[in-house]
């Protein structure tokens, strides 16, 4: 079976796993060369550690059932995105209003700032460039629509 087809199967049990508890989502599947196959799922309000082993091991048992890979030869990872793991879904980007983050646009260009809002097709951030005293000078911060269709990748900055 061709990797797009094995990971299109994987989606639809996860998924269909998911549905019995809405707060939760699917984000993506990876499957490496050594079928070593990733299930990254995420949550409104985050994922506890006990709901993603839950996951794993109806997971492991359903797609062993389903013999998508050969003598049962897979391992199986289910985690919720990292921190280094860039903003997919719009359900993600909701989850996030009031975070710091950093957007690439497909031109290269960078925007960094508190991600204030989000509709359909656009996110609000306000970008605040200016330091006093190591704070942000709220008389330089301005805010700034940004269209998904413009947007490489977003990535939630880790602040100390």
């Amino acid at each position: 079976m061709a990797n797009e087809q094995v990971i299109a199967t994987i989606r639809q049990i996860t998924t269909a796993q998911l549905a019995q508890d809405p707060d939760y989502f699917l984000v993506d599947v990876r499957i490496k060369p050594t079928n070593n196959v990733k299930i990254f799922v995420d949550g409104d309000k985050g994922v506890p550690v006990e709901k993603l082993v839950q996951l794993n091991r109806a997971l492991y048992a359903q797609l062993e059932a389903a013999a998508l890979f050969p003598e049962g030869d897979f391992s199986l990872e289910v985690s919720s995105p990292g921190l280094d793991e860039p903003l997919k879904l719009h359900r993600q980007y909701l989850k996030n209003i009031g975070r710091k983050v950093e957007v690439t646009l497909l031109d290269g260009t960078i925007k960094e700032g508190t991600l204030l809002g989000v509709t359909d097709d656009q996110l609000t951030l306000e970008e605040n460039p200016g330091k006093k005293k190591g704070k942000p000078d709220p008389k330089l911060s301005k805010q700034i629509n940004i269209h998904f269709t413009e947007i490489k990748h977003t990535v939630v900055c880790v602040v100390f």
